[in-house]
């Protein structure tokens, strides 16, 4: 049984060190696309290169699915939020707006496309959150 303060502080700085140890790569990578980002929004790198690049490498070394693990997690909600990002619905849903918006844009219906995507983003959100909701109660 663990009784001191100073016990408690060594504890925890144990499972901090286990956690770093075990997503060391992880974080390493993350760092390294967040630092990229940052370089290049601030060299006028073309936005589309900056996309490309990021999804290039956070497939490659599977930095989307280290991020998911570690939200997963997060006690009690982290495994709710880390099985609603992996719905294939949710992420058809969301290529399907964004396809619809490129053909909205280029047709003239900038306003439109504009509302279109905060109800789709809104409509994205209620399913997450309804999902967490029907899960926990």
């Amino acid at each position: 049984m663990i009784s001191k303060p100073t016990e408690k502080l060594k504890y925890h700085s144990l499972n901090f060190k286990l956690f770093f140890k075990a997503f060391w790569k992880v974080i390493l990578i993350w760092i390294l696309l967040v630092t990229f980002v940052v370089l290049a929004i601030h060299f006028h790198v073309d936005k589309t290169i900056i996309g490309v690049a990021v999804l290039a490498f956070g497939l490659a070394s599977q930095a989307f699915i280290g991020l998911l693990n570690i939200i997963a997690l997060i006690p009690f909600i982290g495994p709710i939020i880390a099985k609603v990002l992996a719905l294939p619905i949710y992420w058809l849903i969301n290529s399907v707006g964004y396809f619809l918006s490129l053909v909205a844009i280029k047709k003239g219906y900038k306003k439109e496309v504009i509302n279109y995507r905060v109800l789709t983003v809104v409509f994205l959100l209620g399913i997450v959150v309804g999902y967490i909701l029907g899960k926990i109660f």
